[in-house]
């Protein structure tokens, strides 16, 4: 009888902890772990949604098991949203880095007299400049006036990157919290575990 206790405290213990754990899942995946808990059959899966937890299929695993596997595969997807943020921003921070470099090369041009107007030192800078659809065809010799307005169209290009770089640094940030919190959960739900199974098979040797 007093097994019998004990056994029915350690399985409301596990499913407190599964009720706490599934708070920093998604709902899909905590009622697929509940179904499991509830006796619905193992033949559960955590399915893909938009929040970008993978189809994971948690048959023949314990609670422990597919919670810890649940929160593994979201602290997995933060670190892979982390690098493409942190690519993005790389990218960002060289093509700020480029205009920066054709504005100068702007105003070395407008010291660069030639017949017929002003010119760029190399044909490469027209391309660029080209390419990043500041003017609208490849010529060789510009006005001083077309040149100033390429100078503000650089600026303006560069002013628009500095501002979405800030909302990206920001973005950056929260995804680095939720990394890092989700990794302390997941140490948390193992340590209790631990806890909880020491607590337990010290009340049975008692």
């Amino acid at each position: 009888m007093k097994k019998k206790m004990i056994l029915s405290m350690a399985g409301m213990m596990v499913f407190g902890f599964a009720a706490g754990a599934g708070l920093m899942l998604n709902d899909q995946a905590y009622l697929s772990i509940k179904g499991v808990i509830s006796g619905g059959g193992t033949n559960n899966f955590v399915t893909g949604n938009p929040g970008g937890i993978q189809q994971m299929d948690i048959q023949g695993m314990d609670l422990e098991t597919a919670l810890i596997a649940v929160q593994s595969q979201r602290a997995n997807l933060l670190d892979s949203q982390l690098k493409s943020q942190l690519e993005s921003i790389n990218n960002r921070n060289k093509l700020i880095s480029d205009l920066n470099g054709l504005i100068t090369a702007s105003h070395e041009a407008l010291a660069n007299s030639v017949q017929g107007g002003f010119a760029y030192k190399s044909n490469d800078t027209v391309n660029r400049l080209y390419d990043n659809r500041v003017i609208d065809s490849k010529k060789t010799v510009f006005k001083s006036e077309e040149i100033r307005t390429i100078i503000e169209k650089l600026k303006g290009k560069v002013d628009s990157l500095n501002s979405s770089q800030q909302m990206d640094m920001l973005r950056m940030q929260s995804l680095t919290n939720k990394h890092n919190e989700a990794f302390d959960v997941m140490t948390n739900f193992i340590k209790k575990m631990q806890d909880s199974r020491s607590s337990i098979i010290g009340n049975m040797r008692n």
